[in-house]
């Protein structure tokens, strides 16, 4: 197994971060790994703001929910990906959702998501994915258009923690053969 498999087993949610600043050069590695996110029918309909600015990751930092263990990140982090979707366009043929669940943007910024996050790992860096704040005025904070959401903050930065590894169910636990 490789680096890869390495990323996928070493990377945990890091909510405390050093001081050192991440280069450009690195925000864009892990922004190139969001451009290679498989999506729907190629849809790539993910946008992402690259938040520097104390000031709009402290005003970030208070629409998370205050009962979120990410919420001291969201303002401390050297930088801060904003994951935003573009509605009505995975998932759909021709304005027409396409499947049960309808839009698909979730599951595409899950693919982007992750792409980001093991490859912030491989570059040394930790990440955290929060979803719990308040989308609405997160959307006001960071001017997000209309038929756009933003979905989930990552902060990212150099870890100033080794979180321990948590436990996880067995393989066989989890799959089933032929059927359920």
């Amino acid at each position: 197994m490789g680096d890869l498999w390495e990323a996928i087993e070493k990377r945990r949610s890091i909510r405390k971060y050093t001081d050192r600043e991440v280069s450009d050069d690195l925000v864009n590695h892990v922004l190139e790994a969001v451009k290679w996110s498989p999506s729907w029918a190629n849809t790539q309909c993910w946008e992402v703001v690259v938040v520097r600015d104390p000031g709009i990751k402290h005003a970030l930092a208070e629409v998370v929910s205050p009962k979120n263990p990410a919420t001291r990140a969201v303002a401390s982090a050297p930088v801060v990906l904003a994951v935003c979707a573009k509605l009505k366009s995975s998932g759909y043929y021709k304005g027409t959702d396409s499947t049960k669940f309808g839009d698909w943007f979730m599951f595409d910024l899950g693919l982007a998501t992750q792409n980001a996050c093991l490859t912030a790992q491989d570059l040394g860096l930790g990440t955290v994915i929060v979803g719990l704040f308040d989308h609405d005025r997160a959307n006001r904070l960071l001017n997000v258009p209309e038929g756009h959401d933003c979905v989930v903050l990552i902060p990212l930065g150099y870890p100033n923690q080794t979180p321990k590894t948590p436990k996880r169910r067995e393989v066989a636990e989890f799959t089933h053969r032929d059927t359920f």
